[in-house]
């Protein structure tokens, strides 16, 4: 099985229209990481440059994912849904085979 940021990487990857903004909980802190064409990036702390060091931990907690049209405009994101439970979302993740 594919660690959560994995999934979420390809599911971008065969989405490349929609940019995922993801609220994460990593040893209880709240992260938010954007993830766009299969690579995802952390909004709040470093990122290391090794695309193999994962942003998202398998020991993290999705609290929510957003789905944004791109290109992203932080000053005025396109919603195509919002606050998506990490259950709905693994639904989504599976209509789309990853």
């Amino acid at each position: 099985m594919n660690s959560i940021g994995k999934r979420l990487e390809q599911y971008t990857s065969k989405r490349p229209q929609e940019v995922l903004l993801v609220t994460v909980e990593i040893a209880n802190e709240q992260d938010k990481i954007a993830i766009f064409k299969g690579f995802s990036s952390s909004l709040m702390r470093p990122t290391a440059f090794d695309p193999d060091v994962p942003v998202i931990p398998d020991e993290a907690r999705v609290i929510s994912v957003d789905r944004i049209a791109s290109p992203y405009n932080p000053e005025s994101p396109r919603y195509i849904q919002r606050d998506i439970s990490w259950e709905a979302m693994e639904s989504v993740l599976t209509e789309v085979g990853v």
